[in-house]
């Protein structure tokens, strides 16, 4: 029994400065600052969360940001890239502003046909904008620096670096409902629900990428997408019945979600759609508050004292 996974939910990151990391996302990317949270496995840091303007899945990108924490290294046995999808022909939009803002970038290169700008965050953190061809009608987060005809839609993708592809493929494939779109080089593209900029994973095996080591700068964990907790108790079942060693149902308060390991390394994560981001503050002022699971509420006032200023 496959699991009914749709496509991408959210990825979370390591950073180092949170301040830092909040400028770039918001200011560099356009992306929204959609929820202020703490790490709820170590409620000293935050948890930090970038999106569309409704916080939909499929646009999340997130953050623990460690000040101080050492830089990692992306590579083998990571989520190696973080790829948004932005319209086609605007890359030279997206040239001119990061240079601007004194962002170093890669060269350009045609993947599947379409258009990727590689580049860094200040972690290092390795991200592309895909502008792509295909038909991405997700709207843009409202932004005063970067237009909306330019603006990044949500994820493409998530490439991950792998020695072998072939055990991870048979995992998205077999157990989680993924099929194979193609192939180029040393790349293989998958896809699951309906297809389209947001549901895509590539599995990369170059042989020249080194060991990925784990600091700031590299993803800690890739979210899929799934629509309900019956499916989502589907999907443990069905991993457990392949032998994979999954956690039980975890309650995040803004989604429900299961964790386990596919054979490359990489963490992945089952999350539900709902109930979403906005039960705790309105779509309006998504971000403008701490916001903290229940659980940690009556901690409220030590935890707040114990974080740094954004300001």
């Amino acid at each position: 029994m496959n699991t009914k996974v749709t496509g991408l939910h959210h990825i979370t990151a390591i950073a180092s400065e949170p301040k830092r990391n909040l400028e770039f996302y918001t200011k560099v990317l356009g992306l929204r600052f959609v929820k202020k949270s703490v790490n709820q496995d170590d409620p000293g840091t935050y948890h930090l969360y970038y999106g569309d303007y409704a916080a939909s899945p499929g646009t999340i990108l997130t953050f623990f940001p460690w000040t101080g924490i050492a830089r990692g290294r992306p590579g083998i046995g990571q989520a190696y890239a973080t790829a948004f999808s932005v319209p086609f022909g605007s890359l030279a939009f997206w040239r001119e502003r990061l240079t601007g803002l004194g962002v170093a970038f890669g060269a350009m290169e045609v993947r599947f046909n379409d258009e990727v700008l590689p580049f860094n965050d200040p972690d290092g953190l390795h991200l592309e904008l895909v502008a792509t061809k295909e038909n991405d009608l997700r709207p843009p987060a409202p932004s005063a620096d970067v237009p909306a005809q330019f603006a990044i839609r949500g994820f493409h993708s998530s490439t991950l670096a792998l020695r072998d592809h072939q055990p991870t493929a048979e995992m998205l494939v077999d157990g989680m409902g993924y099929l194979l779109l193609g192939q180029t080089g040393h790349r293989s593209r998958y896809t699951a629900g309906a297809g389209g900029p947001g549901t895509y994973i590539d599995l990369l095996t170059e042989p020249a990428l080194p060991r990925g080591i784990n600091g700031a700068g590299t993803v800690h964990h890739v979210a899929f997408r799934i629509t309900d907790d019956q499916n989502q108790m589907a999907a443990l079942t069905s991993l457990q019945e392949r032998g994979t060693a999954v956690s039980p149902v975890i309650d995040r308060a803004y989604f429900k979600s299961i964790y386990y390991r596919e054979p490359g390394g990489v963490l992945f994560e089952i999350a539900t759609d709902g109930p979403g981001f906005a039960i705790d503050e309105s779509v309006e002022t998504l971000g403008t508050k701490l916001s903290l699971p229940p659980r940690l509420e009556p901690q409220r006032g030590q935890i707040e004292a114990a974080l740094p200023s954004l300001a």
